[in-house]
């Protein structure tokens, strides 16, 4: 290649393969591997954004440079904060038992080194890591039963009305379920068959009163109705009592 071809070339790379001159860079730096779980619940273990940071470039430093201790004029010049913002952060870390400074024995030096120790960091979060999967699966669960008692509430109707159900049936069924609950659909589609109400509007009327009076499940229905037939009797008893008194009242004045 003559000297004009290498100025072409050297003027070509300058113009034009900035941008692979920088993904060649960009794979030769390599890269940091943060878990998604971490950045998805740091906030949960009472990190701050900036102790994030400062974790996310203690890790780069590790794997990059093998820096297992950098200082605070290190860290400083990769952070946006100031040195003393830095020096807070690790304390906080420590303080919080997130991190804490370990010896490290290096194999191809021979060397034992000091460092940051990322052990404790990774302990909390995969104790948060199992609150977290305990929720979802009691949530999964709880789903998973709601799910089964509604297709339970629709074999009960199909059964009391000796029929399959309609699709408009089928969409107030859901309604009052989402409403009340399907535990209490059941004890109103029970409460109407006992009285020979073979219908949805009478249905409606239960759970309108249950509603009413802030019924939300069986046991409070079912302390509704004790009450309910003890005002009735006592009423009745009542009834029975003023009756008898005019009737006395009647024989003395005839």
């Amino acid at each position: 290649m003559g000297f004009i071809d290498q100025a072409k070339a050297v003027k070509k790379y300058k113009k034009g393969n900035i941008t692979a001159a920088f993904g060649t860079d960009l794979f030769i730096h390599g890269s940091t591997a943060i878990p998604n779980l971490l950045l998805k619940l740091y906030n949960q273990l009472n990190i701050t954004d900036s102790e994030m940071m400062l974790i996310i470039q203690l890790f780069r430093l590790r794997v990059e440079e093998k820096n297992y201790y950098p200082t605070t004029s290190t860290l400083t010049a990769t952070l946006s904060g100031s040195e003393e913002q830095v020096t807070r952060d690790l304390e906080s870390l420590q303080d919080k038992e997130l991190i804490r400074v370990a010896e490290f024995f290096d194999a191809e030096k021979g060397l034992v080194l000091k460092g940051y120790d990322f052990e404790p960091l990774f302990e909390k979060l995969s104790e948060v890591w199992a609150c977290t999967k305990v929720k979802e699966n009691a949530k999964i669960k709880s789903m998973l039963e709601k799910g089964s008692n509604t297709v339970n509430l629709y074999n009960s109707f199909e059964k009391e009305f000796g029929r399959p159900l309609s699709p408009m049936e089928v969409e107030q069924i859901n309604l009052w379920s989402q409403k009340m609950g399907p535990l209490v659909v059941q004890e109103a589609l029970r409460k109407a068959v006992l009285m020979g109400k073979h219908n949805f509007k009478y249905i409606d009327s239960i759970l309108l009163e249950w509603e009413k009076n802030n019924l939300r499940n069986p046991e409070d229905i079912k302390e509704y109705d004790r009450n309910f037939k003890k005002k009735q009797n006592s009423t009745k008893r009542k009834t029975a009592k003023d009756q008898k008194k005019n009737l006395i009242q009647s024989l003395y004045m005839s």
